[in-house]
């Protein structure tokens, strides 16, 4: 393990209080759309709850005291296949921790992991096994957050765990585990196909799993599987087309607009945290919600971290390509942790993955660092304690 390569350079978030000045006079100058009335959550997110929560983003809500908070923790950058790439580095002091790379999903961020971050890396300071420490690697994808500006096209998942594969490497890891949600769940996959070698197992919450259009894959379902695969098919996927057809035309409204911005991600809150019906900050602490979103705003990234749908959905399609590892079953042991708003169908997974520790929950939605970090802690922790 090591911070002393030559092309590591350290980094501390420091945004210019110009870029704060700038987006509070732009919340308190919002122009606000007409709403119908009774509609709710039916059609997006209601005008008087947005109104809310703009004004305590700009009136109560307190950057700096969540950028120190990131800031308590060691920050690199480096250039990886071009690259820019912002990580957190977070060493245990347990000789025998194993090394483990976090990696987020959208609309996420490094910031998703800081409950996890003391429980995962010092278990003996929170009430913990020793034995179960883990070296943290914790970096924003490409493209996303601080990992700015994303090389060029082509920067889809494979190439990503190309990347932080050689980041791994790069810190001298010679073994290692993934875990990761959402964009994380589908990335880290391919990380253990890349780097099997090195790889000792991949541990998922968020996990997407699709049909194959193989003959009998809908026979032996249980009637479980058969109702998430239903939630899947009914899912609200907007956002989802937007980010993957015109990721760059979306981008606009974004990024010159912070109450767009907060609507589009606080959405993603609302339907995925649990309970749905209830409001997204009574599952997730408002400030870390707006501190997510705010990384969006001061970054600047609501196109460049729409791209990897596109990379992944559309411009694969058009070039009649997969990614050179879709498709094959991977061979490294995974985990995975099944939380009761996700819809992962487990022989799908069994398909394509090999899966030797599955876990399923009664609470928790897809967001777990943040609304469960203690059953993802104790999780995690389970299943790498057989692959150590």
């Amino acid at each position: 393990m090591t911070n002393s390569h030559p092309s590591l350079r350290p980094f501390r978030i420091e945004i210019p209080q110009a870029q704060l000045d700038d987006l509070k006079t732009r919340l308190a100058n919002t122009r606000w759309p007409q709403e119908l009335p009774g509609v709710g959550w039916s059609r997006g997110v209601p005008v008087g709850y947005l109104k809310e929560v703009a004004d305590y983003w700009r009136t109560g809500y307190d950057w700096r005291a969540q950028e120190a908070a990131l800031n308590q923790y060691p920050q690199h950058l480096t250039t990886i296949d071009g690259q820019n790439l912002h990580f957190l580095h977070v060493p245990s002091s347990e000789p025998g921790a194993t090394p483990l790379i976090l990696l987020h999903g959208w609309p996420g961020a490094v910031v998703d992991f800081l409950d996890v971050i003391g429980p995962l890396s010092d278990p003996r300071s929170h009430g913990g096994d020793p034995a179960d420490a883990f070296h943290l690697v914790i970096p924003s994808l490409p493209g996303f957050g601080f990992s700015t500006p994303l090389a060029g096209p082509g920067m889809n998942p494979a190439r990503m765990a190309g990347i932080l594969a050689a980041l791994m490497a790069r810190l001298g890891y010679d073994r290692y585990g993934v875990q990761g949600y959402d964009w994380g769940a589908w990335i880290g996959p391919r990380v253990g196909r890349l780097d099997p070698e090195r790889v000792i197992g991949v541990h998922v919450t968020a996990m997407v799993t699709l049909p194959a259009g193989a003959d009998g894959e809908m026979d032996g379902l249980s009637e479980a599987d058969h109702r998430r695969w239903q939630r899947m098919q009914n899912a609200n996927d907007g956002y989802f087309h937007c980010n993957s057809k015109r990721p760059q035309t979306i981008g606009y409204a974004l990024t010159d607009s912070p109450v767009g911005q907060l609507a589009w991600i606080v959405e993603k809150f609302k339907e995925h945290t649990h309970p749905e019906e209830g409001l997204p900050e009574d599952s997730i602490d408002r400030d870390r919600i707006l501190t997510d979103v705010s990384i969006y705003w001061l970054t600047g990234t609501a196109a460049s971290a729409a791209q990897i749908y596109y990379e992944e959905i559309c411009a694969s399609a058009l070039a009649g390509e997969q990614d050179g590892i879709a498709g094959q079953r991977g061979t490294v042991p995974t985990g995975v942790l099944v939380s009761s708003h996700d819809d992962t169908i487990r022989p799908w997974a069994e398909r394509d993955h090999h899966i030797v520790h599955w876990t399923e929950l009664d609470k928790g939605g897809h967001f777990l660092a943040m609304e469960e970090p203690d059953l993802l802690v104790d999780d995690v922790r389970t299943f790498f304690r057989k692959l150590r």
